[in-house]
């Protein structure tokens, strides 16, 4: 897991919530991450995930299309992300979908994805690996 801000989407999100005034979620899932680390559980959530829940394909990819078009660009641009279930069916034998679902394999993975998180709401441009 890379740095959180470094994401587009996950700009995206942050710039969406801010938008609709919805920051408080940015709070909540930093106390559900803080909580399922110091817990140490096996069976860890990524609780990440729900912020983006917050929001249609559509919103985001709109968002990073604004995000990631340069200021004085006159062409239009316009991302589109592909659903989960249109890139199961372009990739029928390959499961391994945990970079764009959050469902991580492990709780490795979770736990990784949630202090990722921890580090961006605390200001640390570390790595959480």
């Amino acid at each position: 897991m890379s740095k959180m801000k470094e994401f587009v989407a996950f700009r995206a999100v942050l710039e969406l919530l801010k938008e609709s005034g919805r920051e408080f979620h940015l709070e909540e899932v930093y106390e559900q991450c803080k909580g399922a680390i110091q817990t140490l559980s096996g069976n860890m959530e990524n609780h990440v995930k729900n912020l983006y829940t917050q929001f249609s394909y559509d919103e985001i990819s709109r968002k990073v299309s604004e995000i990631v078009t340069p200021k004085n660009c006159n062409a239009e641009i316009q991302v589109v992300f592909q659903t989960i279930d249109n890139l199961h069916k372009a990739c029928p034998k390959h499961i391994g979908d945990w970079y764009f679902t959050g469902d991580y394999a492990t709780p490795g993975g979770n736990r990784v994805a949630n202090k990722a998180y921890m580090f961006f709401m605390e200001g640390k441009t570390v790595r959480a690996y």
